[in-house]
Parts: structure tokens; C-alpha cells; sequence
């Protein structure tokens, strides 16, 4: 049914004047000729000599009848000049035809046909009336050979060759269509969890403080004003965390901000300038009023004679020193001084400049052979001398920080050192994929051993601060290895941790 149609519908461009008759390949018989022209019924022949024709098992002879009254309208499309529109260059020629795109009349179609058909059986009745036609007589035997006339009426678009170029640009758009939608719906879903985030953040945000009654509490005139003072207001509820803070000098409140985050450690970058120690970074940071005595000393004083006051309910010169936490009294604070000028002098200065902490036996100190930890340990680091601190063989109050990746077959122990550090580029290497190979996890456990066989606090500084997956993933392990304080600029995220479900 297929080729009848497409001869009909090349018929109509023909006799309309619109397309040459012949669009021959070199496989059509040039004696194949249309009827005179004066003819009533004019009638165009294929020839069974052309090879797709003979393969295809069909020799056509079309012959145009008046429009049925169905079908008088006329196109209303104009008539294409190419058969390629529709075929496709290859089999237009084959067949021998220019190409059409649309009728709109009527034809009679007699087709002869060999025994063996080689696209199946002929059209039935059902077949011809869905194709629009109607069959006006066939061979009384039934048999292959013979000549049936078709009354055929078209109005219709030629299909599209799933195959085409513009069927696969049809598909192409479609999964492009699909493809936006589908990512529509994923943004969709993405922005509708943020809402449902922020919300709950917000409302769990806007929880009112217990405390907000109390406002007036101590105001002038409430009768409360010697009520609303605690001695350790300060730090009266910090529960100190196993964490040191690295250039602490850089935060707005140095010292102070490390304790109320209940850091065990502090550090301060010391320079020895006209007699006098300033804290900072590098001398660009420098500044008169910085000093490290207006910054660390005399505020861990008047923080300690808080914790140790001498009164009717307590005497100090006859109890245990008392240190920064109230929580934890016995918790000894780290003091880092990192010496960044000449060593043997700057570290001197710094023993001068600790002096009123030393004096009222705030400091932990080494005599007689034992170590006595007290409200502040003294620690020399960066071009702190070893031999300056161990210098007095029976009594000292300052101590050295100790190479963590160089303790084999070394002289540090509790009674010189406290810490033992190493950056973590130097003693592991760089940490790569969020985690520590297994050869580094076996250079680390060697490290914190040799630490703690010598009553050392092991130390890893420099650690990777970005990104944050990668610098929380290197804490945890850190923690669960057993590294004794966490060295960190972020002291806010590491105070916020639960360290207990790893170790501490």
C-alpha cells in the first residue's frame, strides 16, 4: 500500500506541470515514456526493467481520474520540485521519481504483479479502505497474476522518515525539553529543603533565655546590687577542652577569648625590641601598647587572684593554687612563648617579665628532681635555647618545647619539657582526600608514643584549615589517635565539638 501511494502522490506533481516527469537513476529504462499528451486519460508507465522496481516485485501504470467529489479541494500547500524532501536523494532516484510533499486528488492505479511479491500479500479490503480508497475489481481466481484499479483519495502529508535528519532533531529537542524539566524539578526540591532548614534553624534560634526575667538583676536601686557579682563570673561554668591556641594574639580579646572557649593552651610570638617583648606575627604587627606582659602576665594575675583570694572564707598561702577554670581548678594552663628574636636574650627577658606569677607559686615548677604543676606552665618554643631552660639543674619554672618527629635516642622528658610539636607537613606529610594514609597513621603512632613514654604533650601545628571537611576529618583523627592538645585557629569550632565520641 505504501508504494501505491507514493505513485499516486508523484502523479499528482506531474500532471500539475510542477516537476519533471522523469527523475531517473542510471538504474531506469530510457524507453520508459509517457503516454501522448492528448490522450483523455493520461497514463504514466514504470518499466520492469528498473532494478528496485523488479526487487520491490511491482510494475505501476497510474492513470489520473476527475477528482471524486471527497477530495476537490485543492492542496494547500504548494508543490515541492524535489523528491529528497521525502525519500531521501538515493531512493527518489531509485524509484525513479521527484520527490512530493502533499496531495490533494484522486487517482486510479492498476498495478501488475508478478507471482512472488516481495513485500507480502496484497491489500485486502480492510487495507484499502483505511488507506482512503476503495477497490473497484481484482482477478476472479484470487491468483498473484492479474490487474486490480485502485481508487485512491489523499490529503495528506508524506510521514517522516524516522531515520531523517529532522525526526532525530524532533527527538533531540524532546530530550532537551525532558532534561530541563528534570532539572527544574531537582532545584525545585533543593530550594524547598533550604526553606525547611532555615526555618527550623530560626525557630530553634528564637527560643527565649530563661535568664531574660533577670534583666534588672543588680541595677541600681533593685536591692540586688551586691547580689549580681560572682568572683569567677568569668570562667565560673568553662569546661576546659584539650586545645591549644595557635597565635592567640590574633584574636579580638588574646588570652581572654582562649579561656571562655575553655582552651588548655595558649600562645603568644614574642620580640625582643629596646628592652622590651612585643607580641605579634612579624614586626609590621608590632605595637607599643601589645606588649606580652599587658597581655598575658598581668591578666593571668588578676584572673588567678580571683580564683585564689586571701579572705575571711579562704586563704590562699594555705590551699592549693587554684587555677583559671572554676570548673576544673587543678587544670594547668600552657603557656606558650614562641621567641622569634635571639634566643639566649628574649627567653631571659621573658623568665624576668613572668616574674609575678613565679613569685606567688602560680607556675609549675621543676625541684629537687619532680615536677609540680600549677595554675600556668611556662612553655620556650621557636628560638627558645634548650640550654638556657635547663640551665639551673635543681630549680627551674619554665619549660621546652619539645621535637615531636626527633624524641628517639633524646634527652627531652617531663622534667625539661611539656610539649613535644612538630608541624604536620614536617613530621606526616602533606594530607591528601580527606584522611592520613596508612603509612602516615604508622609515622604518628610511633610519634605519640615516643611522647608519652616521656610524660610528653604531643602536638601536631600547621594543620589544614580548608576545606573544612579535610580539617574536621584530620582533628578527628588526631583525637582518636591520642595527640594530647589540638592545635587551632578556629577555636570556635573546636570548642562546639562533641570530642567525647572520640576520645576525649
Amino acid at each position: 500500500m505504501p508504494f501505491f501511494r507514493l505513485a499516486a502522490k508523484s502523479v499528482s506533481a506531474i500532471a500539475r506541470g510542477n516537476v519533471p516527469l522523469f527523475g531517473r537513476s542510471s538504474h531506469t529504462d530510457p524507453t520508459t515514456e509517457m503516454e501522448s499528451a492528448s490522450s483523455k486519460v493520461p497514463e504514466i508507465s514504470l518499466s520492469s526493467t528498473s532494478t528496485d522496481v523488479i526487487e520491490k516485485g511491482v510494475t505501476v501504470t497510474v492513470e489520473e481520474v476527475p477528482p471524486s467529489p471527497t477530495s476537490s479541494l485543492s492542496s494547500p500547500l504548494p508543490s515541492p520540485t524535489s523528491v529528497t524532501a521525502m525519500l531521501g536523494r538515493d531512493r527518489a532516484d531509485s524509484l525513479g521519481f521527484s520527490p512530493i510533499r502533499h496531495i490533494a486528488t484522486t487517482y486510479r492505479i492498476r498495478s501488475s504483479r508478478p507471482k512472488k511479491y516481495a513485500y507480502g500479500k496484497l491489500p485486502t479490503d480492510e487495507d484499502i479502505e483505511a488507506g482512503g480508497g476503495s477497490r473497484l475489481s481484482s482477478s476472479e481466481d484470487g491468483s498473484l497474476e492479474g490487474e486490480d484499479t485502485y481508487f485512491v483519495d489523499e490529503d495528506t502529508l508524506v510521514s517522516q522518515d524516522p531515520n531523517s535528519h529532522a525526526s532525530k532533531h524532533g527527538r533531540k529537542r524532546t530530550w532537551l525539553a525532558c532534561g530541563m524539566a528534570f532539572g527544574l524539578f531537582i532545584l525545585g526540591v533543593l530550594l524547598v529543603l533550604n526553606i525547611f532548614i532555615f526555618a527550623s534553624r530560626s525557630m530553634y534560634a528564637i527560643d527565649a533565655d530563661p535568664d531574660d526575667i533577670f534583666n534588672a538583676w543588680g541595677h541600681p536601686g533593685t536591692g540586688t546590687e551586691d547580689l549580681a557579682w560572682y568572683p569567677t563570673d568569668f570562667l565560673r561554668d568553662v569546661v576546659p577542652i584539650p586545645c591549644h591556641s595557635h597565635n592567640d594574639y590574633w584574636r579580638k580579646v588574646p588570652l581572654f577569648s582562649a579561656l571562655h572557649a575553655g582552651c588548655i593552651g595558649t600562645e603568644a610570638d614574642v620580640w625582643l625590641i629596646k628592652d622590651e617583648l612585643y607580641v605579634g606575627h612579624n614586626r609590621a604587627a608590632l605595637s607599643v601598647n601589645r606588649t606580652f606582659q599587658s597581655l598575658y602576665v598581668d591578666p593571668l594575675v588578676r584572673v588567678l587572684e580571683r580564683q585564689n583570694p586571701t579572705s575571711e572564707f579562704y586563704n590562699a598561702s594555705s590551699e592549693t593554687p587554684r587555677g583559671v577554670f572554676d570548673m576544673q581548678p587543678n587544670q594547668t594552663l600552657a603557656l606558650l612563648v614562641d621567641v622569634k628574636t635571639k634566643g639566649d636574650a628574649t627567653f631571659r627577658k621573658v623568665l624576668e617579665q613572668v616574674e609575678p606569677l613565679r613569685k606567688r607559686g602560680w607556675l609549675s615548677t621543676f625541684e629537687n628532681g619532680q615536677v609540680k604543676y600549677g595554675p600556668v606552665t611556662l612553655v620556650g618554643s621557636g628560638n627558645t635555647p634548650f640550654d638556657v631552660v635547663v640551665e639551673n639543674g635543681t630549680y627551674r619554672y619554665a619549660f621546652f618545647d619539645a621535637p615531636l618527629a626527633s624524641l628517639e635516642n633524646s634527652v627531652y622528658d617531663i622534667t625539661n619539657s611539656y610539649y613535644a610539636s612538630v608541624s604536620i607537613g614536617r613530621g606526616l606529610g602533606t594530607v591528601w582526600f580527606g584522611a592520613l594514609r596508612r603509612g602516615q597513621l604508622r609515622h604518628m603512632r610511633y610519634q605519640l608514643q615516643q611522647a608519652h613514654a616521656r610524660g610528653l604533650k604531643a602536638r601536631y601545628w600547621a594543620l589544614p584549615a580548608w576545606p573544612i571537611s579535610l580539617r574536621n576529618a584530620v582533628w578527628t583523627t588526631l583525637v582518636e589517635e591520642g595527640v594530647d592538645l589540638l592545635n587551632v585557629d578556629d577555636i570556635k569550632s573546636a570548642t562546639r565539638r562533641d570530642w567525647a565520641k572520640a576520645r576525649w
